[in-house]
């Protein structure tokens, strides 16, 4: 027996990429009648020296603005990245997912990332800044405090919120294991 080389996940994206996905508020899609916040989640991915990848796919899964993922609500979308290695998502600022017994999540975004290198996807969270449920949620509250500002989304006006994810290095972002 040989051994062959190992498959990485990309950089195939053309083959998978629709633009449109990349906007769950599209006038023609299966969210353009729901109501609540409009919001833009936005920023950039780069490699473990800080240069952009050009080739990256970044999927996002989400609950509807009352936290809650049966509704009628397409909570998925998927974005390729640009030369600069950006990405843009138009959407609904979710809600606080219902936990354990009594508890709540706070309103986050799953994100899974897809590049070329892996093996198989990375998947981390989305939080956003200034949200009061930040401090129970149990995911981030398993997050080490020096390293949970990775996973923070900050505000950049218009309702636009960034999160810029380094692969690896200094500042790299926490990813999950799933």
């Amino acid at each position: 027996m040989q051994a062959t080389a190992s498959q990485t996940a990309g950089p195939y994206w053309h083959l998978i990429d629709f633009p449109e996905w990349a906007d769950l508020l599209r006038s023609n899609g299966p969210n353009a009648a729901i109501a609540g916040e409009r919001i833009t989640l936005l920023g950039t991915v780069t490699d473990g020296d800080g240069a952009p990848c050009p080739d990256a796919m970044v999927e996002i899964w989400q609950a509807d603005p009352e936290g809650r993922y049966d509704g009628d609500f397409h909570g998925f979308g998927r974005c390729a990245t640009d030369q600069a290695g950006r990405f843009r998502f138009l959407t609904l600022k979710p809600g606080a997912v219902r936990a354990e017994g009594n508890a709540f999540q706070a309103p986050h975004v799953v994100v899974s990332l897809f590049a070329r290198g892996l093996l198989k996807q990375l998947v981390t969270r989305l939080y956003f800044a200034g949200e009061p449920l930040n401090e129970q949620d149990p995911v981030l509250s398993a997050v080490p405090p020096d390293r949970r500002g990775t996973l923070i989304a900050r505000p950049e006006g218009d309702g636009a919120w960034r999160l810029d994810m380094r692969l690896q290095g200094e500042g790299e972002m926490v990813f999950l294991e799933i």
